[in-house]
């Protein structure tokens, strides 16, 4: 006969994806290093290393949110350069919407060869990102970010 669904049986609910969370994540690249924290004991993912960033609000860009985030987190106005990379990604918690921002300090931002960050961000050589705790989704970026960024030896 056709080929319409099967029946089911009415009180059976479909599962409701969720729409994915917008994240705004700000890659801050100073004189070769990358701004780095660790994800408080409170927080999803505590103990994994992060770029600064965080959920965005309704209507607001995925840029806007990763220059807004790294100013909250970090004490540190940037500028947004490039989109480095885009991806969905399925945690067990919830399903999100990865935005990478490459940002530079703004230069009204502080000043120095490493700008102080607040919140226990810290500048590190992209090669030792390598030895960090990542979550999960953020392993094909970091892998970018030190050819890019590592200089040989």
């Amino acid at each position: 006969m056709g080929e319409g669904r099967e029946p089911r049986d009415e009180g059976q609910k479909t599962p409701v994806r969720a729409a994915p969370k917008r994240i705004g994540i700000a890659i801050v690249e100073h004189r070769g290093r990358l701004l780095i924290g660790v994800r408080q004991a409170d927080q999803v993912l505590a103990g994994h290393a992060e770029f600064p960033g965080g959920k965005c609000r309704p209507d607001e860009p995925e840029r806007d949110c990763a220059v807004r985030e790294c100013l909250e987190e970090t004490g540190l106005a940037v500028k947004p350069v490039e989109l480095f990379a885009r991806m969905e990604f399925e945690y067990p918690h919830a399903t999100v919407d990865l935005h990478f921002w490459l940002c530079q300090l703004n230069p009204a931002s502080k000043e120095g060869s490493s700008p102080k960050a607040e919140n226990g961000f810290e500048w590190l050589p992209a090669a030792e990102l390598a030895n960090l705790n990542f979550p999960e989704a953020n392993a094909a970026v970091v892998g970018r970010l030190i050819e890019r960024f590592a200089k040989p030896g």
